[in-house]
Order: structure tokens, then sequence, then C-alpha cells
């Protein structure tokens, strides 16, 4: 071997040992302080909204749990509802935000997982029908002949909620819409809405009011037109083999978490939540029942 080739040898193990060392740095300088070596606590959510606003509304959340657990506590994103399904079954996860439907479809996947606490607003929860002011849209009824957009296929408020109550009101979305489509988001459905890509779109309540509280959408532009009857919708749910320790801290984590407390609010008023109830699955029967009359769930 040449001198000159050896020396390039010596500088190429010299940068990637820099880049392995910087790497290491990286992944403990994101650690906690004092949880290097711990197991983390690995946490979803459905992307039922922007990928940045998810991350924005986890970051206190996780590190509020993470200082009451004594345990780093990371998140992990996923594409799309079904992967937090898969994730939770395969063990990659170990705490999921799910709307009703994933849950049902989460439960019925592993057999055993289990929802943990839910909003107290998700007890009581209502999807909103949008449409642009002055369109002619003012029933479920008028919708015939529309064009249409659905959240996301296995979202509860954003699809099989609204599915459940068009046909109930006798609207069939595939064949009383000239078109339907999937936003895949609420958020993308109001704006799907307001710039006239569809006439008309179903998405959750919480996310409407924060749309129109953050000056997002114009509600002189985009109207509510219906409203639906209530019925229970996200929780936080964890795989059914975790440790079960563990996850009563997780529960009570949640569960003390106070709006009398100014840095708890901040963390609720990121949740859209008034305070966090215990859950329950008995809680999502009816989901499961509108899922079964719709077709979209099968035995």
């Amino acid at each position: 071997m040449t001198r000159r080739s050896e020396t390039s040898r010596m500088k190429l193990l010299a940068a990637l040992g820099a880049v392995a060392l910087a790497l290491a740095l990286a992944v403990l300088l994101t650690r906690p302080a004092g949880a290097q070596g711990k197991r983390a606590l690995r946490v979803t959510a459905i992307p039922d909204e922007a990928p940045n606003e998810l991350i924005r509304k986890f970051e206190p959340l996780g590190a509020y749990l993470s200082s009451q657990l004594g345990m780093p506590v990371k998140f992990v994103p996923v594409t799309d509802y079904p992967a937090v399904v898969e994730a939770l079954a395969g063990g990659h996860v170990d705490l999921a935000w799910l709307g009703g439907f994933t849950f049902v479809q989460a439960r019925r996947r592993t057999g055993n997982a289990v929802p943990l606490v839910q909003r107290e607003e998700d007890a009581h929860f209502h999807s909103k029908f949008i449409t642009r002011a002055g369109s002619g849209i003012a029933t479920l009824a008028d919708l015939k002949g529309k064009t249409f957009a659905f959240g996301s296929p296995s979202s509860t408020s954003g699809h099989l909620m609204p599915r459940h109550f068009l046909l109930e009101a006798g609207v069939d979305p595939d064949q009383a819409f000239s078109r339907y489509a999937f936003s895949g988001a609420h958020d993308a459905t109001a704006k799907w809405v307001e710039g006239g890509k569809v006439d008309a779109g179903a998405l959750n309540e919480s996310v409407w009011k924060k749309l129109v509280d953050e000056k997002k959408i114009d509600p002189a532009k985009v109207v509510v037109f219906y409203t639906t009857p209530e019925f229970h919708d996200y929780n936080w749910t964890v795989r059914g083999d975790l440790d079960p320790k563990l996850v009563q801290k997780i529960k009570a984590a949640f569960l003390a978490l106070d709006p009398a407390n100014p840095q708890h609010k901040k963390i609720l008023d990121l949740q859209r939540a008034s305070r966090f109830i215990e859950a329950r699955p008995e809680d999502y029967a009816g989901i499961e029942s509108a899922a079964r009359s719709a077709g979209l769930v099968k035995d």
C-alpha cells in the first residue's frame, strides 16, 4: 500500500469515527437528563392532523409523562391510520392516541388493547358537516348529487359516524353523491371545502373549533349546516401486554392533569381537553355497531 493510499485510508477512518461520535452524541443529547440507558415509552397517534401539529401537541405532554413515569418518552410518527393499529399489534409502540373506530380495529386486531383514558369531551363527541356559504346546501338531503370529502377511511368522526348518520337519513354516499374522496385529515377536509375542491365535507368538532378559533377558517365563508348526535370518540390506548404497573402509572398521570395548574392547563389546552377521565372498552360498542351496519367491519 502506498503512503498516499494509507493516508487516505486513515483520513476516511477518522471521518467515519467523527460521524459515529456525532451520532452517538446526538442520541445522548436527545434523551431526557438522567434517562440514558432506560427503556423509552413509545407513543404514537393517528395522523388526523398535519404532522407538525401532532408534534406540537405532543411535546409538552411527552415531557410531562416522562417526568411522571421516570423514563424517556419517544413519539413515533406513522403515515396513516392502519399503521397505528399495526404498530400497536406488533409491539412497536406502547401507547397510542386513537379514534373510536381505530380503537375498535385495534381491539379486534390484538384482542387485548386497553383504552386507558379519554378527554371528558370524547364521551359526548360530534361531527360537523360543512359547506361554503351560499352553496344551497342546508340539510343532509341537499347533498344528493354533490361532491363530498371525508377524512381518513378509518376516522371515526371524519368518516364512520358521518357515513352512519348519512345512511340513517337515507343518503347513501356510494349512490347519492356525484363523487366523494378522502382528504386524509380533518384540517385538510376544511381546506378542501373552503377552496371549492368539494361542495361539502365532514370533520370532527374539536378540529373545527380550533380552526375557527385560530382564524385558519372563516366561519362566514365556510359554515356548519349539520351536527351529528353524540358518540364516544378518541382515547389513549395501551397494548395489552404492557407491564400493569406501568399502565397504572400512565393512567394516573393523565388523570392527575389539573386545569387549575397553569402548566397542566397548557397541556390540556393543546390536547383540546378540559380534563381526562377513565375509558372502558364498552364505551365503544356503539362505534363497532355503527361500523358493522355501514359494512366497515365484517366478522
